[in-house]
């Protein structure tokens, strides 16, 4: 798959996962904007794209604000002339007792992870639509938008969220050419993968834990010109996780 002059905005692109989609698609020939609220890692992350041999760039985003999601659009469209693909990934968790949940807490996560996937869309979404080919946007949910475990509310909501606007939004883009899918990725480590024991590796009927690259690969497939029979779909990537049956012996 070549992305050679397509111009790719990922947010949240300074760690992890972001980081790993952004690099991706630099190596695929496409020049990416990295937009991040971590302005030095943000930085060093463009950087060492561009000390590969890729085309990258970082704009500083705290994607809980409209005007910087505007600026971000604005700034990535006067620069290179078109906005190809959009990787709506900035989020951050929220693990507390429900019964200590503050409403300024849950607004932050609700702002951060979910309200930005609409708001980045829809900004993208204005530019995209006067491509000859539209343009293709992808929404990182979780596996937690269908599973759980104790005091994860906030994430929760957010990213079962998520899931439903990316097939509401694949509806509502459609006429402008854009396809809208989203990916649902369970334990992708995304820092010392040495560290991992093996029984971490033996919850997944893969055999390991996820890496950030499983997910931009995932990223190049949904957003490829050949693939424009997908939409509005949301693909789990966790190693088969969700679908083992474990019993206690």
């Amino acid at each position: 798959m070549d992305f050679t002059n397509k111009t790719v905005i990922v947010t949240g692109a300074a760690n992890g996962i972001g980081k790993g989609v952004a690099r991706l698609y630099a190596e695929k020939g496409a020049t990416v904007i990295l937009a991040d609220l971590e302005e030095e890692s943000g930085n060093k992350a463009a950087s060492a794209i561009e000390e590969e041999g890729g085309k990258a760039a970082f704009v500083l985003t705290d994607v809980r604000k409209e005007p910087d999601i505007v600026l971000l659009m604005k700034t990535a469209y006067d620069k290179y002339g078109h906005i190809d693909i959009l990787i709506n990934n900035a989020g951050k968790g929220l693990f507390k007792s429900p019964y200590e949940v503050t409403i300024e807490e849950w607004d932050d996560v609700i702002h951060t992870n979910l309200r930005s996937v609409f708001l980045g869309s829809r900004e993208a979404a204005k530019y995209m639509r006067k491509n000859k080919e539209g343009g293709s946007i992808v929404n990182i949910a979780s596996t937690r938008a269908i599973m759980s475990e104790p005091n994860s509310e906030g994430y929760a909501a957010t990213k079962g969220g998520i899931v439903a606007v990316t097939h509401a939004l694949a509806a509502s883009l459609s006429e402008d050419r854009i396809t809208v899918n989203a990916i649902s990725p369970g334990w992708i480590e995304t820092g010392d993968y040495s560290n991992l024991r093996g029984a971490d590796h033996e919850q997944h009927l893969s055999k390991r834990v996820g890496k950030p690259e499983d997910i931009a690969r995932a990223c190049l497939y949904l957003t490829s010109k050949e693939n424009d029979f997908v939409t509005g779909v949301n693909l789990i990537i966790d190693g088969g996780m969700t679908r083992k049956m474990i019993y206690e012996e």
